[in-house]
């Protein structure tokens, strides 16, 4: 799904990133790491959020720079760390992305896919505690219908009620036929439960015999 050819990158200046090489499969993919080991910033490559120093970051092997990056960026969904909703009702939330390609959403669906309940559609989004916005965030990516859903620490502003629900609707998604995902995590048991292979990061390098399968979800 996704090569990644001898690639560097920095952020702030500073080279987080060190000829990195590797390949991301279709279906549940783990990038871990400590922090400060590159991983959100490899993230970030995948769908032209950021640019590589030199290397080549390929999609279905087109180089990313040759792709639409607003086309790139409905195929290759970001889910961030934060939740970040938009002001309105968590309809609008959701209807936002798809209506910029000229497109409807279907809201009661796409709001089950992400694990919140269709009646939420009409609550202001400002108003959802903060695992239900997370949840919120997983919808407005969804209701895109992406290739790929990139989630960067999605559970890490969460307490531990919230990121278990979250969890449970990563893992519907992982095992939904035709949505992958590549999640970003420094926690080596949620890698476990959420993903089918791991690409471990240390200082910015592909740990030696870092990609490897682990159990199913």
């Amino acid at each position: 799904m996704f090569e990644l050819e001898r690639l560097s990158a920095s952020r702030g200046g500073e080279l987080v990133l060190h000829e990195l090489t590797a390949t991301i499969e279709p279906g549940a993919t783990a990038v871990l790491g400590p922090s400060g080991s590159g991983k959100s910033t490899l993230l970030r490559l995948l769908n032209r959020l950021a640019d590589p120093d030199s290397g080549t970051v390929r999609f279905h092997g087109r180089d990313v720079r040759e792709l639409d990056v607003l086309d790139l960026r409905r195929r290759v969904g970001l889910v961030p760390q934060l939740p970040a909703p938009l002001p309105g009702t968590v309809a609008e939330n959701v209807r936002a992305g798809p209506a910029l390609c000229g497109r409807e959403a279907d809201v009661a669906r796409t709001l089950e896919l992400a694990g919140l309940d269709p009646a939420y559609a009409e609550r202001d989004s400002e108003r959802l505690s903060v695992g239900e916005q997370q949840r919120l965030m997983l919808a407005r990516a969804l209701a895109l219908e992406p290739d790929v859903l990139l989630l960067d620490e999605p559970t890490s502003a969460l307490d531990e009620a919230a990121r278990d629900g979250v969890e449970r609707t990563i893992r519907g998604l992982v095992e939904r036929p035709g949505t992958s995902t590549v999640l970003v995590t420094h926690d080596r048991a949620q890698a476990r439960r959420l993903s089918q292979r791991t690409i471990e990061l240390r200082a910015g390098r592909l740990a030696v015999g870092a990609a490897e399968p682990v159990a199913s979800p």
